[in-house]
């Protein structure tokens, strides 16, 4: 079972806003089974919209369409679905109902263009949206089943998960999707493609392996399709296992989340905690950590130290030290993240300096030049880095490679 994923509006094309919605959208499909063909987003205008439609009736069995369904002009999804559909507009009652109900909740007056949005082709089925005036319409036409949702994200997420995903799944006997994420860091695609090769070789035809690579980390994503969920999970599991056990110290975590979450999710368990000294990252790694729910568990905190003074103040690094090697060198990061041990009281923390550019490079030290170090009360690791040229990537590269270093840490002093 094929779907197909059409958002509307020139605000996505023009990049005001960023297309959630089918992200969002393909994951919740991909759960029920049903796996996604295409994801197209097209501009506020008519033949556009009737083109992408006519396409994805080709490719797909389930077109889902979000956006355009306001009550001003430049909304006209439901216009171009009634061309599309060869049918007149109809008042449906239980969408003024609703629009008349969200009204009165408010206690605002109703004005005219606000009950155009009663105003639906002949030929839908009215899924009534609980969260707004905008309609959802089902229509099913030459065995293809379209359905128009609302762009709001809040709206289209209640009418999928409580209307669409459930009627579907009625409609159709739906296969089992499975996914299984193998986080890697340390160690790049082509080099991980060549050290399993032998095991992608011996997948059956319905399972998968896709490299999905982003700055320092490599996720290996299985993805199987059957009928029987058990085996299908066992067999991908066992798949799994190999991969793992082939990669060894570059596996960080088996599911989909991020290195940092890894991280916490390990020192959590442990009982164990944190702190940073960073530099020339900028709070980036600080940011990475305390972005999930119940990071406080484990993260302590710790210093932005950009200057040599607060270098000196913050982290105990000493004058000399600075002034003899400079900020960008091993003396000086061991110094921080001994400094952060130290004087945050933390089990580990982590140190980072370097020169992120575009500027202020030196012959002996170019832009991208870092150290990192990490450390415990047993063990302090350093390591330098030389990175490229392009700031945010020395930035994302440089808190990659200390999460890395720090969980292998974490691995070794916990044996």
């Amino acid at each position: 079972m094929l779907a197909e994923i059409i958002t509307i509006g020139d605000e996505i094309l023009i990049g005001q806003i960023v297309d959630t919605n089918s992200a969002w959208m393909a994951q919740q499909l991909n759960n029920a089974g049903i796996s996604v063909k295409q994801i197209s987003s097209v501009s506020d205008d008519k033949q556009h919209i009737l083109t992408a439609l006519a396409e994805a009736a080709k490719r797909a069995d389930i077109i889902l369409i979000t956006g355009g369904l306001g009550p001003t002009k430049d909304d006209i999804t439901k216009n171009t679905l009634a061309e599309y559909f060869g049918v007149g507009m109809v008042e449906n009652q239980a969408a003024l109902d609703n629009v008349l109900r969200i009204f009165e909740k408010y206690n605002r007056p109703m004005l005219d263009i606000n009950r155009l949005q009663a105003q639906v082709p002949a030929n839908c089925e009215v899924i009534v949206n609980k969260n707004g005036t905008a309609p959802g319409m089902w229509f099913n036409q030459d065995g293809k089943i379209y359905m128009s949702m609302p762009g709001v994200p809040f709206e289209m997420m209640y009418l999928m998960e409580e209307e669409v995903i459930p009627k579907l799944k009625t409609l159709f006997k739906l296969p089992v999707i499975i996914h299984k994420t193998i986080l890697t860091v340390g160690e790049g695609e082509s080099f991980l493609a060549e050290r399993i090769a032998d095991i992608e070789d011996s997948l059956p035809a319905h399972i998968k392996l896709a490299y999905l690579p982003k700055l320092g980390s490599v996720r290996l994503r299985l993805s199987g399709h059957g009928d029987n969920e058990n085996e299908l999970r066992a067999e991908i599991n066992d798949y799994a296992a190999k991969i793992v056990e082939r990669v060894g110290n570059f596996v960080v975590a088996e599911e989909d989340i991020p290195l940092e979450k890894a991280i916490l999710n390990y020192m959590t368990e442990k009982g164990l905690t944190l702190s940073v000294a960073e530099s020339c990252t900028g709070g980036y790694i600080s940011h990475l950590f305390t972005q999930h729910a119940g990071s406080s568990k484990v993260f302590f905190g710790g210093a932005i130290s950009y200057s040599y003074e607060l270098k000196e103040s913050i982290l105990g690094v000493k004058n000399e030290t600075l002034w003899q090697h400079g900020a960008v060198s091993e003396e000086t990061v061991v110094e921080m993240v001994e400094g952060a041990l130290l004087n945050f009281k933390s089990d580990y923390a982590i140190a980072v300096t370097g020169i992120a550019g575009p500027d202020g490079g030196l012959p002996d030290k170019p832009v991208g030049t870092v150290w990192i170090a990490v450390a415990s009360a047993k063990k302090t690791v350093k390591k330098k880095f030389t990175f490229g040229n392009k700031r945010q990537q020395n930035i994302e590269r440089s808190a990659t490679s200390a999460l890395f270093m720090l969980n292998n840490l974490l691995k070794d002093v916990e044996k």
